[in-house]
């Protein structure tokens, strides 16, 4: 395996990695936020998930751009293409903000999401309000997602 294809594969890691870690120990916040709430009050069960659930997006979008590299480099399609070292480091480059901004805004977002059930289980008519709170911390792992993705359709194989 040559050099190209380490950066471009190190890249697709990288994405998978830093983003499914943030997004489990933004789960991981949220998580025992809401079990605490439902020990004592399990009907809440719906909207705590949502908010539990909000963190996880990252790990998808690091997923995702691990699954593109795959596909751009020819892996997932049977044969590996010849990638050279300058279009290794473009993929591992481009893989760079979701890989960065994805795990640090799961974290985030873990942590809004957890007050936001806390909100939620003393008044549960801002539970919408909590879930929009959560939800801006998003954007910027969406804005990052959307980056990478346009610079892996700018290298050119």
């Amino acid at each position: 395996m040559d050099m190209g294809m380490i950066y471009a594969l190190t890249g697709a890691a990288l994405a998978v990695f830093f983003c499914g870690t943030g997004s489990s120990i933004g789960i991981g916040y949220a998580g025992r936020e809401a079990n605490g709430v439902l020990s004592e009050e399990p009907d809440k069960f719906g909207i705590m998930l949502l908010l539990v659930a909000l963190p996880g997006t990252q790990g998808i979008y690091g997923f995702l751009t691990g699954f593109l590299v795959l596909m751009k480099v020819g892996i997932l399609g049977g044969t590996a293409m010849v990638v050279s070292t300058v279009q290794g480091i473009q993929i591992l480059v481009a893989c760079l903000p979701i890989a960065v901004s994805g795990m640090f805004s799961a974290i985030h977002q873990g942590r809004v999401c957890a007050a936001g059930i806390a909100v939620a289980s003393k008044h549960p008519e801002a539970s919408m309000k909590a879930l929009v709170y959560g939800a801006m911390v998003e954007t910027y792992a969406v804005l990052a997602l959307v980056v990478s993705i346009f610079l892996l359709l700018a290298v050119k194989l």
